[in-house]
């Protein structure tokens, strides 16, 4: 009898560290990533791949932040260098910049140029701070995060208008 308390005790001890680990890994659906200096956080559902640079079509009079068009597996992405739409610096194409594809669950083809991918972040526990009009989240070592609403991001008019 003691034999079987014991098993169904171990199988509701499992079924608890599941759920736990189930819980734990669902609050940890942000992407770190750096832009030039500041760092980023983008909501996993947001991104639908993160890739190196893949070879750019130019566009001719086009603003300077936007790189080109990429064919991604015969999809075609409009290529933003972030930093430079940000109103910082240009972000150089080499061997740790990335390219987010984002916005193709809002039907919208674009890719951000960023100089780094951080990995996976749980800033549900960060302190949110406001500097400067804007709001940020600090982590457990200081560094301050901006979020990047990427709905909104597809919705402002600057970034719907590439032409110059």
């Amino acid at each position: 009898m003691s034999k079987r308390f014991n098993l169904r005790e171990f199988q509701q001890q499992l079924l608890d560290r599941l759920q736990e680990q189930k819980s734990r890994s669902a609050q940890i659906s942000t992407l770190g990533v750096q832009v030039g200096t500041e760092y980023w956080l983008v909501d996993m559902p947001d991104i639908s791949e993160v890739m190196s640079l893949p070879m750019l079509t130019p566009v001719p009079l086009t603003k300077p932040w936007y790189c080109g068009i990429a064919n991604v597996r015969g999809n075609l992405y409009s290529i933003i260098d972030f930093g430079l739409y940000m109103g910082g610096a240009a972000i150089l194409h080499e061997g740790q910049s990335r390219v987010m594809l984002v916005g193709q669950k809002y039907a919208f083809n674009a890719g951000l140029l960023v100089s780094r991918v951080l990995g996976l972040r749980n800033s549900t526990e960060w302190k949110h701070i406001e500097q400067d009009g804007m709001n940020l989240l600090q982590d457990e070592h200081g560094q301050l995060w901006h979020k990047l609403d990427v709905p909104a991001l597809l919705g402002q008019a600057d970034f719907l208008q590439i032409g110059i």
